[in-house]
C-alpha cells in the first residue's frame, strides 16, 4: 500500500532549517543588489556634466551641460550603442516620472573604466564592460568637453 502525501512527517529541525536558509537567501540577494560603497578605484578622476537633445531630423546632438555648448551629434542610423544606452538611461527617467530634460556624468575613474551615471534616477552604467570600441563612443564626448575647459 502506498504512502499518502498527508502521512509523510517531515521533523520540525528540517523545516526551520529550510526556513533559516530561505531567509538567509533573500537577505543576501537584497544586499548584494544594494550599491556598493565607493573604493578608491571608484572615485572619479575626470568627468563632466553632458546632455542630449533630439533633433527635428532625427539627429541627437550632445552638449557639455555645464557650458550648454555642442559637443557632438549623433547622424540619423548611426551611433547605435550610444542611442541604446541613452534609450535606457531616458525609459528609466520616464517608469520613475523624472524630467526628461536630464544632465548625466561621464566620467573616468582613477583605475580607468568609462561610467555614466544619472544621479537623479540612480543608474550607473558601466561603460567599459561593453568593449572598448562601444566605449570608445562615449570616450568621444568626454574628450571633448573636458577640452573646452
Amino acid at each position: 500500500m502506498r504512502a499518502d502525501a498527508h502521512d509523510i512527517d517531515v521533523p520540525k529541525p528540517a523545516l526551520w532549517g529550510a526556513a533559516a536558509l530561505i531567509v538567509l537567501s533573500i537577505a543576501l540577494a537584497a544586499n548584494a543588489r544594494r550599491d556598493r560603497p565607493q573604493t578608491g578605484a571608484d572615485v572619479e578622476a575626470v568627468g563632466a556634466w553632458i546632455a542630449f537633445e533630439d533633433r527635428p531630423d532625427g539627429s541627437v546632438a550632445v552638449f557639455d551641460a555645464e557650458r550648454g555648448r555642442e559637443i557632438g551629434v549623433l547622424p540619423v542610423g548611426q551611433q547605435g550603442f550610444v542611442r541604446g544606452v541613452m534609450r535606457g538611461m531616458f525609459r528609466e527617467r520616464k517608469l520613475s516620472a523624472m524630467d526628461r530634460d536630464a544632465r548625466f556624468r561621464l566620467a573616468r575613474t582613477r583605475d580607468g573604466r568609462l561610467v555614466l551615471d544619472d544621479p537623479d534616477s540612480g543608474r550607473h552604467v558601466d561603460l567599459d564592460s561593453f568593449g572598448p570600441t562601444n566605449s570608445r563612443a562615449f570616450a568621444v564626448f568626454l574628450d571633448e568637453a573636458r577640452g573646452g575647459q
